[in-house]
């Protein structure tokens, strides 16, 4: 018997050389080690209603910023190579409801954002909303409240038409982050 026959059929190095990773261009791609460049990052950007930007504590070097800063953000994405940016409004208490209604609003801050961002930079870099009602909300819950539950089917009803909105008005990406059945 010989030495290839007692090891197996796929025999050992040198005498066996496994290139079946190596056969298609697929397949190469998906063995292949991990590579990350700027077209695969996503972009966080935290949107307010002031004029001035406005660092975040908890986050060291991150702003919330003006409209006009996420506008010039994304034209530096797209100029980087960064493929998309995530857009996350801060809303004003004295928008904030117990029903988040102001997520529906096509005139809201993110409308607008989004309406400006794709102004500038058409389809150039994608931009990713969230679906979620806790920025929207007096009690900063993803959902409706009923007798201090959550209310499921409802909630998911205002979801559907905030993507709906979102969609209109320009996102090219709606991200269902509130944590609903359904």
């Amino acid at each position: 018997m010989s030495t290839s026959e007692t090891r197996g059929s796929l025999g050992r190095f040198p005498t066996t050389r496994l290139r079946r990773n190596r056969q298609y261009e697929w397949l190469r791609d998906m063995v292949a080690e991990t590579s990350v460049s700027p077209h695969d990052l996503v972009w966080p950007l935290f949107v307010h209603d002031k004029a001035e930007n406005e660092p975040i504590v908890a986050m060291p070097g991150v702003d919330r910023l003006p409209i006009e800063g996420v506008v010039k953000a994304a034209a530096d994405a797209k100029s980087l190579g960064i493929s998309a940016i995530a857009l996350f409004p801060v809303i004003p208490s004295q928008q904030k409801t117990v029903d988040g209604e102001h997520a529906l609003d096509p005139e809201n801050l993110i409308c607008r954002t989004i309406q400006a961002v794709r102004a500038e930079t058409g389809n150039d870099v994608g931009i990713i909303c969230d679906v979620a009602l806790d920025p929207y909300t007096t009690h900063g819950h993803d959902g409706l409240l009923k007798n201090g539950c959550i209310v499921n089917d409802e909630t998911v009803a205002v979801l559907q038409q905030q993507a709906v909105v979102l969609a209109q008005a320009g996102c090219h990406i709606v991200a269902p982050s509130d944590m609903m059945d359904g």
